[in-house]
């Protein structure tokens, strides 16, 4: 398995041919494979889609200036009009299950890499949907089946960092369930789901990076089989023990 990073991409822009930008890049490593995973983070496909606020243009409310402690209660404002609910607060952190179902901190709604000061990035208003028209995007300028990941930054319970995980899916079924299958000693599994494609996404953050202005990675080698979505890997309600 090679995880190649695809660098020489611009700031990115509303109405930039994010599609256009991949392939291109990919042309300096020879281009795509079929069968190879595209991760690319969900701030390259937010600001190609729009999904970016300045925060001149918000008026926060009562609830995001109590939220808001120290920090920015426009911010917080942006973070509230994001989040189905508010799972866990100590301003200025706030846990919150956005309109999708994801659990994060702030909504997904971040400052950083977002182009210029005083603006905010939102996650992409359907993350599958944006995985299945940039893989469709970059078959159709490369002719090259690929798959395609849209990841995004999480932090996890009761562990120190943050790991990147699948927002949207497209070409690849993103969890392996193991159910019914035996180990070694002939012991049968009966709930071993394996996240595939939040582990992918994980793999192609090492290369891409916080900091060094690398959008979007190519996993390449890795067995992928079915489809699937982003949406698959959330936890159902009846089976969610810490709400």
């Amino acid at each position: 398995m090679r995880v190649i990073p695809l660098g020489g991409i611009p700031e990115l822009a509303e109405g930039d041919d994010l599609a256009r930008r991949l392939v291109d890049s990919a042309s300096q490593i020879g281009g795509f494979q079929t069968r190879d995973v595209v991760v690319v983070a969900q701030k390259a496909v937010s600001k190609v889609e729009g999904n970016v606020v300045l925060l001149a243009d918000v008026e926060p409310s009562n609830e995001a200036r109590e939220l808001a402690g120290d920090g920015d209660p426009r911010r917080m404002e942006v973070i509230l009009r994001e989040s189905r609910t508010i799972v866990r607060s100590r301003p200025p952190l706030v846990i919150a299950e956005t309109q999708h179902g994801f659990v994060c901190a702030s909504a997904g709604v971040d400052s950083s890499n977002a182009g210029q000061p005083d603006t905010v990035v939102l996650l992409p208003r359907d993350p599958d949907a944006s995985a299945r028209c940039l893989r469709a995007a970059i078959s159709d300028r490369s002719g090259i089946d690929v798959a395609v990941i849209v990841s995004d930054s999480f932090g996890r319970p009761w562990r120190q960092g943050t790991t990147d995980v699948a927002l949207g899916v497209s070409g690849l079924a993103p969890v392996l369930d193991l159910a019914g299958e035996r180990d070694s000693v002939g012991y049968e599994l009966h709930a071993t789901q394996i996240a595939v494609a939040d582990e992918l996404a994980g793999a192609a953050e090492l290369v891409m990076g916080k900091t060094d202005g690398i959008p979007a990675a190519i996993v390449r080698g890795v067995r992928i089989s079915g489809d699937g979505s982003g949406a698959d890997l959330l936890m159902p309600r009846d089976r969610d023990l810490f709400r």
